[in-house]
């Protein structure tokens, strides 16, 4: 039996060939350190984690200098590290009701903190202009899942942004969702911070993600995690200036390797390209199972305002079991449950049931979408 993989959202796959290529000749061919040496093989990581840089810069309108593009371990990371770093006790955050754990978990960590959730109605979409009724005098950061894990539904961001502005608070996006998939724009968003993973839209490997800091924001930052740089080594503190003080420690060459190839690739293609692509399936699967009896979408019916994430719930069927058989008889791989987001499917009507996820990939086929829609059929 051929497997079909529509677990995107949680991880992109396949990768592009040139992303193994490249993390196997780095390993084989490079294998040098990053800021710590000056031959030739040295030199080449350097320039291919500046070429890291630019293009992350450029596929999401990032109007700083390469140096405010800090890689991390990935979107938690990145997300941890604005979090922590940047609030303090007696500061109040507005979040959305849609969020991911890897927002919520930090949170909830920091004592003295407090936060107000803006709802979102039974489809995932919250209403921007409900901001002004939750913000107070403490109000110190918005911070919002762009796309939902969950339900696939894309916050109006800059709506949200432009209400940040006009009472000059910082706005962050949690792009995890909608990197890759669709043009996130930092400057049309008004952010001064933006989070991505690496493996999800941006078709790279695990391990390695981004968060991308407006000058102003940087310097309020305190690091997560101190130690060698390669620079300022005289000095037993950390360097102020970027993206040295948050890059401590040795830096993941094979995934900085793989991540380069695959923005390459994605530049090649075209974000844009990709994303009508991905609404041209997503119409294709709502088309095919929004008459299907006993299933619920736990989402937008339309394709304007979401990306490939579909989240069913089958009313007369145990959705675990559901799953199981997608697997077992149709060898279709998709996630089941809650998807690390519970405030997400309070909102959506599905806690603690939980949800059958199908998430869609630039790899993917028409042929996996009628795939999934007979099985679907099928099984309800």
């Amino acid at each position: 039996m051929n497997m079909i993989y529509l677990d995107n959202a949680a991880t992109s796959y396949p990768k592009p060939k040139s992303v193994a290529q490249a993390m196997v000749r780095y390993l084989n061919e490079v294998g040098a350190p990053l800021n710590r040496s000056v031959y030739r093989s040295a030199q080449e990581a350097e320039l291919v984690t500046l070429s890291l840089r630019e293009q992350l810069k450029r596929i999401f309108c990032f109007p700083e200098k390469a140096t405010h593009v800090i890689l991390t371990p990935g979107n938690t990371y990145g997300l941890n590290l604005l979090i922590k770093g940047y609030l303090h006790p007696g500061d109040h955050v507005i979040v959305s009701s849609m969020e991911h754990n890897a927002v919520m978990r930090p949170l909830l960590q920091l004592s003295g903190i407090t936060f107000d959730r803006l709802r979102a109605d039974s489809q995932g979409f919250v209403d921007p202009n409900e901001i002004h009724t939750l913000i107070r005098p403490n109000t110190r950061l918005i911070l919002m899942a762009h796309g939902s894990n969950v339900s696939g539904s894309i916050q109006d961001a800059e709506a949200i942004g432009a209400i940040a502005a006009q009472y000059g608070i910082p706005f962050a996006l949690d792009g995890a969702q909608t990197a890759g998939h669709c043009p996130v724009d930092f400057q049309r968003c008004r952010l001064s911070a933006l989070s991505v993973p690496g493996h999800k839209g941006l078709l790279g490997p695990s391990g390695i993600g981004a968060l991308l800091l407006t000058e102003d924001m940087a310097k309020k930052l305190t690091p997560l995690i101190a130690g060698g740089t390669g620079s300022v080594s005289d000095s037993e503190y950390l360097p102020d200036y970027l993206p040295d003080r948050f890059e401590s420690g040795t830096m993941n060459l094979p995934g900085i390797y793989g991540w380069e190839a695959a923005m390459s690739y994605l530049s090649n293609q075209g974000v844009d390209s990709l994303r009508e692509q991905e609404k041209a399936l997503t119409r294709r699967f709502l088309d095919g199972i929004l008459d299907v009896p006993r299933v619920r979408l736990c989402g937008p019916t339309g394709i304007e305002n979401r990306v490939g994430v579909l989240s069913l719930d089958f009313l007369d069927r145990d959705n675990a079991a559901v799953s199981y058989e997608l697997e077992q008889r149709f060898g279709i791989l998709i996630r089941c449950g809650l998807h690390c987001a519970p405030s997400a499917h309070r909102s959506l009507g599905t806690f603690p049931k939980g949800t059958v996820r199908f998430s869609l990939g630039y790899a993917n086929t028409e042929a996996d979408v009628d795939a999934a829609i007979t099985a679907i059929r099928t099984l309800a």
